[in-house]
């Protein structure tokens, strides 16, 4: 069956004959084949005005090409039969090439170590390199499996079983702890919402209680007002119908009585409105209070990213001496600068000042100014010489402190 592929192969591109061509010497190519051939050889004409020489690549004898080119050709319909019943037979043996379809995996690459088709060698990733047939192939490759099961046996295989426990290990500890950590979130909250309800219930109640309140302050007083008005639209009532009236005897006790109950209704205690308020209010509380609380700071709290990350190492000691050092050496710069500056400021008034403060002393102020003049310019020089003094000191004593701290960084 090998054999019998490898007469249904092209020479040039090493797959099955792909529209087989015939030349005039009688050897068959794909017609692709061919036209790369034709094109690489220099004797490709766009119009073909004559017949085109090529070398035959098996035989090496010269052809001519009609002027159409290798379309000219005429195909081997015989083989292109034999090809495609071929490729209808089930052929269990014959793997085809992922890449190129209906092309059998039928030449060994032996740079990259693996079966593949003639498009592979000529137009796909594997163009130009080194190959074999499939039988020294096979023969080369037949100790391989030994060694490959040695290298599956190796001690390396040991620390993939170890490691894969021990990732299994630090899983389940860290899923231990994700899952305490959610009860630990469920607890704090459900604490948290109990609190809350017992509070909503508490500010409920004492609300509720304030309208009971209300009721009972205004709601009697509201019942007797009430009274009073039906009584007064019952009066106004028989007052009205009363000029109906004809007879003297009944009008005069109708009037008295209708009089007596007037003023009587007119005298009845009224209740006095009392400057009542609510207090204090709740929305105030909650507002200036409870919002000042840390459940008031919760909603704008963020929630943290929590990740699987680094074990964080405890602070150094050594980082301690190194920030202390570096402070150090900033705050020494930092006073050095200071009377440096200050120093510079009296060097500038000595200099420049003085002389004039003098001369204008001489001429406008009296003698006791003059003195008094005199004893703030010697004042000046003290405080000068009592500034470089300090200066002279703590730069020694600054000096002296950045030594030793260099002294035990390198140790």
């Amino acid at each position: 069956m090998h054999n019998f592929e490898e007469e249904l192969t092209c020479s040039i591109c090493y797959s099955i004959f792909e529209d087989p061509r015939v030349l005039p010497c009688s050897h068959t190519f794909c017609r692709n084949c061919l036209e790369n051939v034709l094109q690489a050889s220099g004797n490709f004409y766009m119009w073909r005005p004559i017949r085109i020489p090529l070398k035959c690549p098996n035989c090496r004898s010269t052809v001519e090409i009609p002027p159409p080119g290798i379309e000219s050709l005429p195909i081997n319909f015989a083989l292109r039969a034999i090809i495609e019943k071929y490729q209808r037979e089930d052929q269990p043996d014959v793997l085809t090439c992922p890449e190129h379809s209906s092309q059998p995996l039928n030449v060994y690459c032996l740079l990259d170590r693996q079966l593949v088709c003639g498009h592979c060698l000529t137009i796909g990733q594997h163009h130009g390199h080194p190959i074999d047939d499939l039988v020294s192939a096979y023969k080369k490759e037949k100790d391989t499996p030994p060694k490959l099961l040695e290298q599956l046996t190796d001690t390396h295989w040991t620390e993939v079983c170890l490691l894969i426990e021990k990732l299994e290990e630090q899983k389940s500890h860290f899923e231990e702890i994700v899952q305490s950590e959610e009860e630990i979130v469920l607890h704090y909250f459900k604490k948290l919402n109990d609190i809350l309800d017992l509070k909503k219930d508490a500010f409920l109640s004492a609300v509720r209680g304030v309208r009971t309140t209300v009721d009972e302050e205004y709601s009697p007083q509201i019942e007797r007002m009430k009274e009073i008005r039906e009584e007064q639209l019952e009066l106004m009532s028989l007052t009205t119908s009363l000029g109906e009236e004809e007879s003297p005897l009944k009008f005069l006790e109708k009037v008295h009585h209708l009089r007596q109950r007037v003023q009587a209704l007119k005298q009845r205690h009224l209740p006095r409105i009392k400057p009542l308020e609510i207090y204090p209010r709740v929305g105030q509380v909650l507002r200036e209070e409870w919002s000042r609380t840390e459940i008031g700071r919760i909603k704008k709290l963020m929630v943290p990213e929590i990740k699987l990350s680094p074990q964080r190492t405890q602070c150094d000691p050594a980082n301690k001496e190194e920030r202390k050092a570096e402070f150090l050496k900033i705050l020494s710069i930092f006073i050095l600068t200071i009377f440096s500056g200050m120093l510079m400021l009296i060097f500038l008034f000595n200099e420049h000042m003085l002389p004039i403060l003098n001369d204008m002393s001489s001429v406008y102020f009296s003698e006791g100014s003059q003195s008094l003049y005199h004893t703030f310019s010697s004042n000046i020089y003290t405080v000068k010489e009592t500034l470089c003094y300090i200066y002279h000191m703590l730069k020694a004593l600054i000096w002296d402190a950045l030594v030793i701290s260099e002294n035990s960084d390198l140790k």
